[in-house]
Formats: structure tokens, sequence, C-alpha cells
């Protein structure tokens, strides 16, 4: 008889929403951590100075009120998530800036000339925005629930993800807004998995809003861990996984790792052709971070910038997609993209009264040694003059120092794998059920599989569903409610 019903490697959120939905199926789950602290990228910590709380990785949570799985999960019951009435900007020269306002009408009116064309781009996603969230957070597979959605989302991105994706608009502000968001990807751009990105994250942001949660990231997952807990589920840290002869039996591991790392763990318990398949797996360009600690508000020359929970620095469309470009060919570029969170503009329990924390990262090539520090400040500069004397501290981290960090960040890519078009469909490999191995008992968890990077639990969520079904015979997934 097995020890437990279930293991999961690693407590990042996909891994902990994977155990939350076994264990309130009544199942004996423990989750092995390899740090002192649970939460992956999603922790919350003083980075620079003391009372300055900083998120490691993710800072904004634009699927937070997305996700199905967080959704069903209630996440908005259990933590309290304050909304910038700006969910993004985008800050050109001489003081301009693209304002991506909570209220669609508002952006419209802000956007001037441009703002009908903006409102017929994304007007029909935000008022489908929830049928986008169900498209783009399941297998592309699938066959879709809402077809007609599908349509105008794809007629979309094939329209953003072309080298005309801006010929719609006649200035700057409206273009250099969608790419800012499309360069989450962290890919080449235009590209149709660019132009996904910024159909679905904008239409979130102007739907539902991109939240930040009091306190920092950490209490997402501290929510996560109290559930698993109060349905008996186990929580071990400091113990770092290097094969499965090392865990107790069981009858589903699941891991939140990347493929890199499931196959040194499993081994040859996996069969010689997906093994193979795994490792053509690729991973992306590399992310290095620079925190700070802040004695005031960034002095941003447009000042409306300083209401946004999420800024993107780099440019005009052209500019960001050169920069890109240079990450691609193993450069870095002298101008970067440089993705911005003000977490404590809504939250002031982030720094001591009256300073700020601000979160920063930009791309670089995968493996990259180089701080960039000083590339970040410049660029900050460019259209915030003066930011560097409201500098107290700053603490940073090369790709390559991310990757030592959190070993599912290969090379510094935070997205657990390239994603392009194909392995987001291929994600790790072509299936209908990608969470799944060959191997009975075995599954994958992480943002390596379907749907994707981003901290929305869903695939832990479509992981734990497929070993219920698999390896359990649970055809209906159980109540993730609170109090349920």
């Amino acid at each position: 008889m097995a020890d437990l019903d279930a293991i999961v490697v690693g407590a990042g959120p996909n891994g902990l929403a994977a155990a939350v939905t076994l264990a309130r199926a009544g199942l004996a789950v423990r989750v092995y951590e390899r740090e002192a602290t649970i939460g992956g990228g999603s922790r919350t910590a003083e980075l620079t100075l003391p009372g300055f709380a900083h998120d490691v990785c993710s800072a904004v949570h634009p699927l937070a009120l997305a996700s199905r799985f967080f959704r069903r999960f209630g996440l908005a019951e259990r933590i309290e998530l304050r909304v910038p009435e700006l969910s993004f900007g985008h800050p050109l020269d001489g003081g301009r800036a693209g304002l991506a306002w909570r209220d669609l009408d508002r952006t419209v009116e802000g956007l001037g000339r441009d703002g009908t064309a903006y409102r017929r781009l994304m007007g029909p996603l935000v008022a489908r925005a929830d049928r986008v969230a169900q498209f783009v957070g399941s297998s592309l597979l699938q066959v879709p629930r809402h077809p007609i959605t599908v349509a105008r989302f794809g007629l979309r991105a094939l329209e953003l993800g072309s080298p005309a994706g801006d010929l719609r608009f006649a200035d700057e502000e409206a273009p250099g807004m969608l790419t800012g968001v499309a360069a989450h990807a962290i890919r080449r751009m235009p590209s149709l998995a660019t132009a996904g990105t910024a159909l679905s994250l904008t239409a979130h942001a102007h739907a539902r809003g991109w939240p930040v949660p009091v306190g920092g990231s950490q209490r997402i997952v501290d929510a996560l861990a109290d559930d698993l807990r109060a349905h008996g589920g186990e929580i071990v840290t400091d113990v770092e996984v290097g094969s499965l002869d090392e865990l107790p039996s069981a009858r589903a591991v699941l891991f939140d790792t990347t493929p890199r790392a499931l196959l040194r763990i499993a081994g040859d318990r996996l069969p010689d052709a997906y093994r193979r398949r795994l490792r053509r797996f690729r991973y992306g360009a590399g992310a290095a971070k620079v925190d700070f600690a802040l004695s005031g508000p960034v002095p941003w020359a447009n000042p409306e910038l300083a209401r946004a929970g999420t800024v993107h620095v780099g440019g005009t469309r052209a500019e960001i997609a050169r920069g890109e470009a240079d990450v691609a060919a193993g450069r870095h570029p002298d101008s970067p993209y440089v993705l911005v969170a003000q977490p404590s503009v809504v939250d002031d329990t982030r720094a001591p009264a009256g300073s700020h924390t601000l979160w920063t990262y930009t791309h670089v090539p995968s493996g990259s040694t180089l701080d960039r520090t000083e590339a970040v400040i410049r660029q900050l500069e460019r259209f915030a003059p003066g930011f560097r004397d409201v500098v107290l501290a700053s603490a940073s981290k090369t790709a390559a120092q991310m990757e030592a960090e959190n070993p599912n960040y290969v090379g510094g890519d935070i997205a657990g794998g390239a994603a392009g078009l194909r392995q987001l469909v291929a994600r790790p490999v072509f299936s209908t059920d990608p969470w799944r191995t060959p191997t009975d008992g075995l599954y994958l968890c992480s943002s390596s599989t379907v749907p994707g990077p981003g901290v929305h639990g869903l695939s832990g969520y479509y992981a734990a569903r497929s070993a219920l079904r698999h390896g359990f015979g649970i055809l209906t997934p159980p109540s993730l409610a609170p109090g349920s």
C-alpha cells in the first residue's frame, strides 16, 4: 500500500493549486519544497532595506481575478486585492503617455483621434473578457466553447502579430501601449504569441483590472497553503528531491518543475521517446531583476503615471521591438524594455510612511551574468528625470542568479519555457492531456505545461484533475470554494 495518495514536488502557485485540488478530493497529499519558504517566484521578502517588502518575481496579477482556478478558489474573498484605477501606463518622450484606465471609455477619451480605433480593437474582447480568459486559459487543442469570441480574438491577433499591426492608429500612444503589454511574452515581435499576450492581458486590464495583493504576492501563496493544511495536506520545506527513489511511495507524483528537472528526477522511469520530446523543449530569454527602495514616488514626467500599478518603459512600438530583437539575437539592448510595478501606489504596507518600493525587470539573453541596474536606471531617468535622487537602495539579480535561486528559471527564463505559438500548443508535448506523462502516476503541473506562464494556478489545477481521473477514478473535480 502507498504511504501517500499524492506527492507534489515544488511549492509554487501551480504546485500548491494541484495540492489543494487533490486534498479537497479527500486524498492524503504531501508537498516537498527545496527552499525554506514556499511560493517560488510568488514570495515576498525584504530585498533592499528593512521595512521595504519586495516581490521576489511576480508582483502584479492580471490573472488573479480572471483565472478559472482562482475564481473557484475564491481568492478575492481570502485575501485583499487592490485594483489600481490606472491598470498600466506607457510613457513616451516629451511627457506623453498612453494610459490604460480600468474604465475603457476613459482610456478611449485619452487616446484622442485613436480612441475610436482602440475601442473597435479592444471593445468586443473587453465585453467578453470571461470568454477570452476561458479560451487562453485552456488547451488550444480543445474545441472552443465560444467560437465567435475565438474568431474575434484570432483576427485581431493576426493583425497585431504582423508588421502592419499599428496601421489602424495615427499616433504613438495606442500602439506603444499594446506593444508594452505584448513584451510580457519575452519574445521577438511582432508575432502571434506576443499579439495574443497583448490582447488577453489588455482585455483583463479593462474588464477587471490588474490587482495587487495587499502585503505582497506571498499572500496568494499563503492562502493556498492555509487551505491545503485545512484539508489535511502537508508541506515539507528544505528538501530538494534528486530522485524518485528519495520519495515515499505514492499513487501519483506531480512535478511543479521544468521538463529538464523532471528528466533529472524521474530518469529512466520515463519512456525514451517521451524523454526525447522533453529534451527538445526550448527555454526562452532571461530576465534580470532590479528592486528599489525609494524615498518618495517615481518623478514621472507625466504625473498620471504615478497612479499606475504597472508601467511599461521602453519608448515606441519600434524601439521596444528593436530591443526585444536584440535580446533574441543574444545581445543586451542599449535602450531596454523595462517592466515596472509600483505596488505601494495602492498598498501602503510595502514601505515605511512616505516611502515606496519599486519592482523592475528587463529582458536579457539566456544565462546573462550582466548586472542591468545602471541600464534600468538610465531608462527610468529618460521618462522620470530625477529618479536617481529618490533611490535609497537597490538589489539586483542577473539572469544567471535568477536560475541559481530558482532552478525552474532556466537561464533566467521566468516563463518556464519559451512562449512561442508552437510551445503554447505543445507545452511541453503535443497532447490533449499534456500534464500526464506516459508513466503511470507521474504528472507535470508547472508553467511548462498548458496554459503557460502567469500566476493563475491553472496548470496545477488541470494536472490535478488529470491525476484524479486517471489515478483515482474521480471524474468530478472537488469544490474549491471557501468554507467548503
